[in-house]
């Protein structure tokens, strides 16, 4: 099966891709905008690419609550952003919102699921 780049991924992402991580795909976008579509207040925060890490955002709920997925290229997260509506920033230059660091004090050892969009589990 051909991979169709429904979001625009590979036509964003130009000729870097990082070795020690997995690409981007349409389900890690897809698990951001459904984690946006399930909560008040989302905002994007974009994460620049690292030699290991390829690109990623942090959706990040009115309360807090957080979710990270690798998205390509940040033109990529930012078409996102636009069709839902929604606020994108460049982490290095706002930083993370303090209501992030509050959620992570209230629910220590706990993280959302990379698997399953809003599931807290355990690590």
């Amino acid at each position: 099966m051909r991979f169709r780049d429904r979001f625009g991924i590979r036509r964003h992402r130009g000729s870097t891709v990082t070795k020690l991580d997995r690409e981007a795909t349409d389900t890690d976008i897809e698990a951001l905008i459904a984690f946006a579509q399930s909560r008040r207040g989302v905002e994007f925060f974009v994460e620049p690419e690292t030699f290991a890490t390829d690109t990623t955002a942090v959706a990040v709920a009115h309360d807090g609550e957080w979710t990270r997925r690798r998205v390509g290229s940040p033109k990529v997260i930012g078409k996102v952003a636009r069709d839902l509506g929604l606020p994108v920033y460049d982490v290095q230059a706002v930083g993370y919102p303090p209501r992030m660091r509050d959620w992570n004090a209230r629910n220590p050892g706990r993280r959302l699921d990379p698997g399953t969009p809003g599931e807290a589990v355990a690590p």
